[in-house]
């Protein structure tokens, strides 16, 4: 697949998985071996990418990702983002206050035969908690 497919793949990705929430588009989008290394998904990663959109989406609200930059070389794609949300339920063990929070995140894929097969996330995790407890 050219780089351009897989940038668009990565796009897809963010705005189905990430802003909308749709567990539905894993079987779409993911392979079924698909590892995250960030999240811990090395087994069963799919079922566990979709148990971990079911919470998050009970747990954040009106979630926005802007994609700064997607940067591609063979199989791999990087995606720089925006990321905000409102925290509208108990997040990373911080009681709900309704705040929203706004950081960077830095997103890498590796995709095989146009689907996910690895991940790697790194984000702004003091920014955020500095954010919704304040």
């Amino acid at each position: 697949m050219s780089t351009d497919t897989n940038k668009q793949l990565v796009r897809r990705f963010v705005q189905e998985i990430f802003v909308a929430g749709r567990s539905e588009s894993v079987d779409d989008l993911v392979a079924p071996d698909f590892v995250s290394h960030t999240w811990g998904m090395t087994e069963d990663g799919p079922a566990k990418l979709k148990a971990t959109i079911e919470r998050l989406s009970s747990t954040l609200r009106d979630a926005e990702f802007t994609v700064d930059d997607l940067i591609a070389e063979d199989d791999r794609v990087a995606a720089r983002l925006t990321a905000s949300a409102t925290v509208v339920d108990e997040f990373m063990g911080m009681p709900a206050a309704g705040k929203r929070y706004t950081i960077g995140e830095i997103h890498i894929f590796r995709i095989r035969d146009g689907k996910m097969v690895e991940h790697w996330h790194q984000y702004d995790t003091a920014g955020m908690m500095r954010q919704i407890s304040e």
